[in-house]
């Protein structure tokens, strides 16, 4: 697995853009998009965070918190701020983080109020997409591109 320490240390201007973006309303926020067999894609609003360099969410129990658990891939894409749409794409696969050790300190900082009945997932980092537009007018987005593929090492 890939986490967002590995992904800032093989990349640390994306990761440093990708974290301004998902921080850039002072709480982490994305949108999630996740799959679950011949069923649409699902996307929805969620809250995460970077601690301990991992990417985290909490889920209620929900057909997105099912379809990760069930599946496990998702796409997760930040907010865009209209004055300087900037945006912040990452994919891979998540983890179900059920150790109290790992669980605890995450649930303790956690924007809100959280219960058992709330799944910890760890995102894995496969693929992450920048494309920076420093305003509205500014167009094409200059895109940088980092898969996890490409950067390992070939034997």
């Amino acid at each position: 697995m890939i986490t967002w320490s590995d992904f800032a240390d093989a990349a640390p201007e994306l990761a440093a853009a990708g974290r301004r973006l998902i921080y850039q309303r002072d709480v982490g926020e994305a949108f999630l998009a996740t799959v679950r067999d011949d069923e649409p894609p699902r996307i929805n609003p969620i809250y995460v965070a970077i601690l301990d360099g991992h990417l985290l969410a909490f889920l209620a129990r929900s057909p997105k918190q099912g379809a990760l658990v069930h599946d496990g891939r998702y796409a997760l894409h930040t907010h865009q701020d209209p004055a300087a749409p900037s945006e912040f794409l990452v994919r891979g696969r998540v983890r179900v983080v059920d150790d109290p050790a790992e669980r605890e300190p995450a649930a303790a900082g956690w924007y809100f109020e959280l219960d058992d009945s709330w799944t910890l997932f760890e995102f894995s980092i496969e693929t992450a997409v920048l494309g920076e537009r420093p305003d509205a007018d500014a167009w094409p987005p200059v895109y940088s591109t980092w898969t996890a593929e490409a950067a390992a090492p070939r034997a």
